[in-house]
């Protein structure tokens, strides 16, 4: 069975170095790692080295769901790129690029069998964005 890979995408006016930081501090994760308003993170760890430990807790800001997002850090490439190890097996790739408009950023991830694809990249890229808006505040 082949596993269908998802790519997600936003170009952020900020600095890398900006980017970078929002990205892998569990401070900043906490403000922009949800998909819409009624959702929130109320706390993420990371520990950012090959081997380490990523986690974020996401709820449903009304307390009728939330879930821990779990993964273990597969690579690290200071400013250019994380890679991510989920506990079945699914990896997700994230590349940072420095352009003339700010920083690409591009996730490339490992589809799940439970969610229909377009719920997969409409949900991660709606995360994308909250973080682009975080950034650029």
């Amino acid at each position: 069975m082949t596993i269908q890979q998802i790519t997600i995408a936003t170009t952020i006016a900020a600095p890398i170095e900006r980017v970078w930081e929002a990205y892998t501090t569990p401070a900043d994760i906490t403000q922009w790692n949800f998909a819409s308003d009624d959702w929130c993170c109320p706390s993420a760890e990371a520990d950012l080295r090959v081997g380490g430990r990523y986690k974020a807790r996401m709820e449903a800001k009304d307390g009728s769901f939330g879930f821990d997002f779990e993964a273990v850090y597969d690579e690290i490439e200071p400013y250019k790129a994380i890679t991510l190890a989920m506990g079945d097996g699914r990896k997700a790739r994230t590349i940072f690029d420095a352009t003339e408009n700010g920083t690409k950023v591009t996730t490339m991830f490992d589809a799940e069998t439970q969610n229909s694809i377009e719920m997969q990249r409409d949900g991660w890229q709606a995360i994308l964005n909250n973080f682009r808006s975080y950034v650029e505040k």
